[in-house]
């Protein structure tokens, strides 16, 4: 026993070690000092065997430490000058434990070192810090098993090992009865004690899956009750062996295996919760027929980083990455350039009053409303011809509704065109139905677990896209007793009423109307040819709401010059984009997607503040 807490100094070697290795051998040398101390006690107190374990417990995990950060064991010391050492007094049975005993409890933590030293060796990490626990002499573990649990150390990139992750959703059969062991780090979703054992449901992002764990010869009820005590939502490692549960888990993403757990530590423990993500990720339909609770919107959004933790959520956003995936991989297939636009910039981008105005230094300046300027610049002036752009654009409209934000993710295109401004509307309808049989094929998981906590049907839409015009579109809404007129922009009631219409009539929940009033788009839109009061603009529609607004631009200089003008827009607030225009530009169009917007309705979310992952709106700046 004396030998095993030897101290550095008696091997006389000099051999540099860290400042960490160095305050580890202090801590050392101090424990060492308490476990004299407290066998010096006499008479020596009947739990002295139980008040010992842990301390050299403890010892020996500092032993373990100084070899990882030293590269050496703590008190090494060559054969030659190694002195024997006295036997320490043996006290009778009356006052403590017997010399066989502490013979015993030596053999035991010298085999319970040497077998962290093989863990360690093998990829297995020590934790600094286990629960204190007795040992075979009376107690209910021995510390061969106090090593299976217990807090981790803090990760801060000090040392690497040869341990290897695997993640949930690589588990199959054929790592069933190998004798195989992995692995796996994951938040703890639900946790659930039965008798001598414990049911965990273990998640990484949208994939679970069930692990238990019950007391037998490598499994001490300490244990469990550690795991058990754990708090939702920690992240822990586990090393599990797969096997297969005797019926499918409902409850679990992965339903016919389970997991074994041989090891369980926690990585990051979870202080209290505001909400728990079971709550959160309840359906209205759920919460209404079993009375429990759901989150509202306003604390979800509060605690965002707990609300995405929810497999609706989780799968949402998933969705809505894939959709800027498609949207690059469509155009970039079609020779489009991706560019990157100023979003400071002077004066207004495009004309308009519902600017965010800032200051550049000494002069004004604002938020972009889009990329619009910047888009023609390059694809009609620049020579670039096809361009797109997926960036953040700022509209400060007092607006709180369903459908409004004032930050948004646009997703547009603009490209040069020979004849027509349907060239552009045919990239257009290409491009969406891209982007809907990509969704429908790529995230089928996805979809399945949004349906569950908001259900919705499918989508519908034709090949080619539907078109109509601004004043068919109008004649349908007289036609159905609607309200509307054909020289004024439709109102957000009569656009839903309109999608319902066409749904009816066509069997779509997708559709593109051209041919707006002039007087209802921006300066730059190029006026129809046959009809003054009309434009070569259209907008595109998902379910009765619009997602896209675009229309053939102006590219004569004099004519851009006279529109300006004609809205009271300062040309020298615009100059650079008038100025592009001086040098000889391509005919073209393009178009602004709102990200979100398309995410919400495809999905049939009620709210586009569930498809954006920190909205902006006008009560909202935070998180």
């Amino acid at each position: 026993f004396i030998n095993l807490m030897s101290s550095f100094a008696e091997t006389g070697e000099q051999i540099e070690i860290s400042e960490e290795a160095k305050a580890i051998e202090s801590a050392i040398v101090a424990k060492g000092e308490e476990i004299r101390s407290l066998k010096a006690i006499k008479p020596a107190p009947p739990s002295l065997k139980e008040d010992l374990a842990p301390l050299i417990q403890e010892l020996t995990q500092l032993k373990l430490q100084f070899k990882q950060l030293a590269g050496k064991e703590y008190g090494a010391a060559p054969a030659e000058n190694k002195k024997k050492e006295s036997t320490p007094q043996v006290q009778k049975e009356s006052e403590g434990p017997s010399k066989t005993e502490l013979n015993k409890l030596k053999r035991k933590e010298q085999k319970a070192a040497k077998k962290a030293e093989e863990r360690e060796v093998s990829g297995v990490a020590v934790p600094t810090s286990t629960k204190s626990v007795a040992t075979d002499l009376g107690g209910e573990d021995d510390s061969r098993l106090s090593s299976f649990y217990g807090d981790s150390p803090m990760v801060r990139s000090e040392f690497m090992t040869e341990k290897v992750y695997v993640q949930i959703k690589q588990l199959n059969e054929s790592m069933v009865g190998q004798g195989q062991r992995v692995w796996l780090r994951a938040r703890l979703a639900t946790s659930r004690a039965v008798g001598k054992g414990i049911f965990v449901l273990l998640r990484q992002t949208i994939f679970t899956v069930q692990g238990v764990m019950f007391q037998d010869e490598n499994v001490s009820k300490s244990m469990v009750k550690y795991a058990a005590a754990i708090s939702l939502e920690s992240v822990v490692d586990v090393q599990v062996s797969v096997t297969v549960p005797s019926t499918p888990i409902q409850s679990a993403t992965v339903k016919m295996l389970e997991l074994s757990i041989h090891e369980i530590h926690v990585v990051s423990r979870a202080m209290e919760l505001p909400f728990q993500v079971e709550d959160a990720g309840r359906s209205e339909a759920d919460a209404q027929s079993s009375g429990l609770p759901v989150v509202n919107q306003d604390t979800a959004l509060n605690f965002r980083w707990i609300d995405t933790r929810t497999p609706a959520s989780q799968a949402i956003f998933r969705v809505q990455s894939g959709v800027c995936q498609l949207f690059r991989e469509f155009l970039t297939a079609r020779d489009f350039v991706e560019i990157h636009t100023p979003k400071l910039i002077g004066g207004a981008s495009e004309g308009g009053a519902n600017v965010f105005t800032l200051k550049y230094f000494k002069e004004p300046a604002c938020l972009a409303q889009s990329p619009q300027f910047y888009k023609q610049m390059t694809a009609a002036c620049g020579g670039f011809e096809r361009v797109f752009e997926i960036g953040p654009v700022f509209r400060a409209e007092d607006s709180n509704t369903h459908r409004h934000l004032c930050e948004f993710t646009g997703l547009d295109f603009e490209m040069a065109i020979y004849e027509h401004y349907y060239e552009v509307l045919e990239v257009m309808g290409e491009l969406f139905t891209f982007i809907f049989d990509g969704i429908r094929d790529r995230f089928e998981h996805e979809l399945m677990l949004i349906s569950q906590q908001f259900p919705v049907e499918p989508i519908k839409y034709l090949r080619p896209s539907l078109r109509i015009t601004f004043q068919e579109g109008i004649t349908m809404l007289k036609e159905a007793g609607v309200e509307a007129s054909y020289d004024e922009d439709i109102s957000t009631p009569q656009e839903k009423a309109l999608g319902k219409l066409v749904k009816e009539k066509y069997g779509t929940d997708f559709y593109m109307m051209d041919k707006y009033p002039l007087a209802a788009r921006p300066f730059y839109t190029m006026p129809d040819p046959q009809d003054p009061k009309l434009s070569n603009s259209y907008d595109v529609f998902i379910r009765g709401e619009e997602i896209v607004s675009g229309a053939q631009r102006v590219h004569d200089y004099a004519l851009l010059v006279e529109r300006a003008k004609a809205f009271n827009i300062p040309l020298q607030s615009i100059q650079g984009y008038v100025d592009s225009f001086k040098h000889g530009a391509l005919p073209h169009g393009g178009g602004g997607i709102g990200l979100e917007r398309v995410v919400m309705l495809y999905l049939g979310l009620k709210n586009i503040r569930k498809s954006s992952m920190f909205p902006r709106d006008p009560s909202r700046l935070a998180p």
